[in-house]
Formats: structure tokens, sequence, C-alpha cells
């Protein structure tokens, strides 16, 4: 198996960060923070373990059930397969995508993705490192219709890498594409928390499937976008911010009288069963930001940059290394991604000697709180 194209895109992304945020700060617009920046880059490092743990099992299942239930043999080199394909694939992503917002259970995943309070090329980073397994069956469809396994591979990275660059305040309206195409101006709706941007905009390339099922809403000039959740976890910790959520699911679901209320807190909608999304007021919303000394952003940033390093090359080898190997090596980005993280947020010292944890501040929010 090829290790994850991924792997050689990163570097390409990362300058792609270098020069939005130059022009962001050339222009006087405050459109990154450090320590989020590096907090969504991490993120996105897990998710690549992940994907890498992960990958052989989705494929495999695709695999096995394109052989023994493919309708039609569909060439791989043909080019009206694969742009029947991406079009597919990009129909399916929607309503993944639009069930990550609707379901709990996906929701408790993807809303790492929404969970940075800037909008940037970094925040496409921010992935989860849990929803492999999770989004897999909504794709089974194109392996029984006969899209071979390659096809699909190459579909769902067409699909993911188109979606990069419509992660930016620096671009803005587009005319006609902005009606027919996933841009920057209606992606920014869709990392809204205002009223009008929740669950809204969920297409990967093409926005017309919000059209065709009502659920498309126009970037209005006079209510700028504010992004991230109503439910934030404020916190520079990845490991914490992939689990926090599953946390509360878990103990709201225990505290169910009967196992069909407790199955609702996971199948349900994140703001409940029957409830509209309550008006929310952000005349006075501050972003998460934290106090960190220069020489800790520092020392943080040439951590990152390590960790980069590391991750990269984790993913390069990861298909010639054992299940041990990938454990190891996968357990020691975990690690490093939450010590810095730690670090960010003031709970640990750089210096051994003077090393301080304490657990974070946990104060839930009900239900119908939540996007």
């Amino acid at each position: 198996m090829q290790p994850s194209p991924i792997a050689y895109a990163l570097p390409v992304f990362l300058l792609a960060i270098a020069v939005e945020a130059g022009v962001a700060r050339w222009r006087g617009s405050r459109s990154y923070s450090l320590p989020d920046a590096l907090t969504s880059l991490h993120f996105g490092y897990l998710s690549e373990v992940e994907r890498t743990l992960a990958r052989l099992l989705v494929i495999a299942v695709y695999a096995a059930v394109y052989r023994t239930f493919h309708a039609f043999e569909l060439p791989t080199n043909a080019w009206w397969v694969w742009v029947g394909t991406v079009l597919a694939y990009d129909f399916c992503y929607y309503w993944v995508h639009r069930f990550g917002h609707e379901v709990n259970l996906i929701w408790a995943s993807h809303q790492v993705h929404h969970s940075s309070e800037y909008f940037n090329l970094s925040t496409a980073l921010r992935q989860t490192g849990t929803g492999s397994l999770l989004k897999w069956p909504f794709y089974l469809g194109l392996a029984v219709i006969g899209v071979p396994p390659t096809v699909f591979a190459g579909a769902a990275f067409i699909d993911l890498l188109y979606q990069v660059w419509v992660h930016t305040e620096q671009i803005g309206r587009l005319g006609w594409l902005d009606r027919v195409f996933v841009t920057p101006s209606n992606h920014r709706v869709h990392h809204g928390q205002n009223d009008y941007c929740i669950d809204r905009n969920y297409g990967g390339i093409l926005i017309l499937w919000d059209r065709l099922f009502g659920t498309y809403a126009d970037e209005r000039a006079a209510e700028p976008v504010v992004y991230g959740v109503r439910k934030p976890f404020h916190s520079y910790n990845p490991v914490w911010g992939n689990f926090v959520l599953y946390r509360e699911l878990l103990v709201a679901s225990r505290a169910q009288p009967t196992w069909r209320d407790a199955l609702a807190v996971w199948f349900g909608p994140p703001q409940g069963w029957g409830a509209a999304v309550p008006h929310a007021d952000f005349k006075d919303f501050q972003r998460f930001e934290k106090p960190i000394p220069r020489g800790v952003r520092r020392a943080c940033l040439v951590q990152s940059a390590l960790l980069t390093a590391a991750s990269v090359y984790y993913v390069l080898m990861a298909t010639r290394l054992p299940w041990s190997g990938r454990l190891l090596s996968g357990g020691v980005i975990l690690l490093a991604a939450s010590l810095i993280g730690l670090q960010l947020e003031g709970r640990m010292a750089l210096h051994p000697r003077h090393w301080r944890l304490r657990a974070p501040d946990i104060t839930p929010i009900p239900p119908e709180d939540t996007p």
C-alpha cells in the first residue's frame, strides 16, 4: 500500500499557510493566532496517525464489497468514470457532512474541525482523529455501483484537496462561482456560529447540493461570521479536544432512565430532539486566548517543527511498519502533541524541575446550547 498523499502535500500546505499569514499581517487582518495554528496542525497530525491505523481496514471493507456486489465493470482509465466518481463522492460527502452536524455521535468527532475560533488555511488541517470508522459506510454504495477502489481513493483525495483553499478570509466573493462551487465565502458561513450559519453549506466541492436540499445560506456583509462552536472546549491539547465531547455524551447517556433515552443522546441532534437552535448574541464575543511568554512560544514553535518532521516521516513509513511499530510511533506523536498543548496552556513548565500539571476545567453546558 502506498503512503498517504497527504505526506507529500503537507510541505505545500505549510508554505501556503506561511504565505497567507504574511498576507494577513500585511493587510492588518487578525486571522492567525500562533497557539491556535499550531494546535490545528497537531490535530492534523493525530488525524493522519488515525488514518494510517484505520486505512487498511476501511480499504479492505470497500474492496470486499466491490468484489462481491459491484453491478458494473467500470474502467479505471476512462475520464468519465473519474468525473462521475468525483461527483458521486461529493454527493455522498454532503450527506456524511450533514449527518456529522445532525447526529451527536458523529458530531462528537466532527466538532474538532469547527473548534477553532479563527478561519485560515491551518483550520483546514484541523481534522478529527476519531472519524475514519464512523464515515466509511456512507460510501459503500459507490462500491456496489462498481467504482474501483483505486478510483474511489483518488476521488476522495481530490475532494479533500479541493477543500483546503476555501478555508481563508483573504478571498472575498467570487460571483457566479459562489452559486455553483464551495468557495471561501460560503464556507465561512459553514464555520460560523451565528444563528444564520448553523447547519448550513455542507458541500465539499459543489454548493449545488445545499441549494438542492435547502441547506444553503449566503454570507451576510452586515453580520460578520463569528467562528467556532457554541460549546468550546477551550484547550490547545488535541488529545483532549478529540475526546471531550464523547466524554460528555457518555456521562449524559449514563444519566438517562431508559436505554432508549440513552441511545437518543448518542443518535439525536446536538440541540436535542424537536428543539430549535437557540439564539446567540455575539456582541461581546472574545476568542479563546492565553497569555504565553515569548520564550514558551518560541520553544513550542521549535517543538512543533520537530513534530511536523516526525509526523511526515511516520506517514511516509507507516505502511512498512508492523502494527506494533505503528502503534508505538503514533503514541509518541500523540504524547508530543499533547505536551506541546500543555505548555501553550501554561499547565506545564518547560524545565523538568518545574513541571506542573492540572486537569482542565470542565463546565458541562446543557445539550440545548450546542450547535
